[in-house]
């Protein structure tokens, strides 16, 4: 199975794309400048794909960020600090960025004849993003079948779907990921900046994984009391 992979550039997709690897089935990697903010992980993606030694596509739909209005992810809206999991996190929510970048990788594995997309949207992912969830994407599915119905037949894999970002670390460290060459920060600055929500969240996974993080944090220490206080409130 030839697999097309959707490529952010940060730890989960990196993961992925060195587990694909490693099974001999990684065909190429897609990414995507849909106007955000922040663009530096894509070369971190780029990076992914020349050291995979697989072809790598960026498709620009930079023009999408000032239509998919709203998000912290695409406007000049601050990055909220604290657990990924709080309500504060939904406004990095770009709506129907999933959806819309699946649609476009399915094309390109069709074109390519490639029989499979995978994606690695997780199960930490499912309170914020409705596009991470697996009602979505069993529906994607069956709509990308319909689509290229006669035409090709490309299956939808997310193995993360039901998994915890800690098992994706553990996943990625018995792939061979060089954790260090992805990039999670929201905050697009020099490091990670170790207290946005998704600094958090990779900081606690490495921590629960029982692997160590290589990552250069700003705040290195913030993820705990993060986690503290988080659970904290859901008690």
């Amino acid at each position: 199975m030839n697999t097309t992979l959707v490529c952010s550039g940060g730890l989960d997709s990196v993961s992925l794309a060195q587990v694909l690897a490693a099974q001999g089935r990684l065909s190429r990697i897609v990414s995507f400048d849909y106007g955000q903010r922040h663009r530096k992980e894509l070369d971190f993606a780029r990076a992914c794909a020349t050291r995979l030694a697989v072809p790598f596509h960026l498709v620009d739909l930079s023009g999408l960020g000032a239509a998919l209005s709203g998000s912290a992810l695409t406007d000049d809206l601050a990055v909220p600090d604290g657990h990924y999991a709080e309500e504060t996190m939904r406004v990095t929510v770009v709506p129907n960025r999933n959806a819309i970048m699946l649609t476009v990788a399915f094309g390109i594995a069709a074109a390519n004849g490639d029989t499979a997309v995978a994606a690695a949207v997780h199960g930490g992912d499912h309170f914020i993003y409705p596009d991470c969830r697996p009602a979505f994407t069993d529906a994607f599915a069956a709509m990308q079948r319909a689509a290229l119905d006669g035409y090709a037949d490309v299956a939808l894999e997310v193995p993360f779907v039901h998994a915890t970002k800690a098992d994706i670390v553990a996943a990625g460290a018995g792939a061979g990921t060089p954790f260090a060459q992805t990039w999670s920060c929201y905050k697009g600055g020099a490091r990670h900046c170790g207290r946005c929500g998704t600094c958090v969240e990779r900081r606690e996974a490495f921590h629960l994984a029982g692997v160590a993080d290589p990552t250069d944090y700003d705040d290195a220490d913030f993820w705990q009391a993060a986690v503290a206080a988080h659970a904290a409130g859901g008690a």
